[in-house]
């Protein structure tokens, strides 16, 4: 019980990394990353490999700390929305992982109920935050925030990380993945 709660806060920590210097790959252009997501993904294998609690405090964790360290994205309401959304992700993606059986499509399916559940959330707190804000959050902005502009990382996502946790199946490096 040790070891794997070593090993998760290990890998809590690698995903943690990642969530911030991944966004760099897209050069600091909000543009960019509002498309191909790259914050999203360290959160959501987080899930998958640590288990619900960790990738939830991960995907927490992950875009307020990138806020306070960088400036990007801007805290309010931005990175709130964000904590929310990501925290969404790490901790239904870590609960599929471990409800359904260990077989290809049940990624795919974890990760895309995921995705859904974190954007409704997002939007939720959206909602809320503009509205404290004076601001109007709209269905067109829902629409355009979560799924047209970010159809490129959404897609990058489905790909990419099927591919790395049937990779870390294969490779045995996570039991419960």
């Amino acid at each position: 019980m040790k070891k794997l709660s070593t090993k998760n806060l290990v890998f809590s920590g690698l995903f943690i990394a990642l969530g911030l210097i991944l966004p760099f790959l897209t050069g600091q252009i909000p543009s960019i990353g509002n498309k191909l997501l790259p914050m999203h993904i360290p959160v959501l294998i987080s899930g998958f490999v640590c288990g619900w609690p960790y990738g939830l405090i991960v995907g927490f964790i992950v875009p307020i700390l990138r806020s306070i360290i960088l400036g990007m994205p801007i805290m309010f309401p931005v990175a709130l929305a964000m904590a929310f959304e990501l925290a969404t992700y790490g901790c239904i993606s870590g609960i599929l992982g471990n409800l359904f059986p260990k077989k290809n499509i049940f990624i795919y399916i974890s990760l895309i109920i995921s995705m859904i559940c974190g954007r409704v959330v997002w939007g939720i707190v959206s909602i809320f935050l503009y509205g404290v804000k004076g601001a109007a959050f709209t269905w067109k902005v829902f629409m355009t925030g979560a799924f047209i502009n970010a159809l490129p990382g959404i897609l990058l996502q489905i790909i990419i990380i099927p591919i790395i946790i049937v990779t870390l199946r294969k490779a045995r490096v996570v039991e419960n993945a």
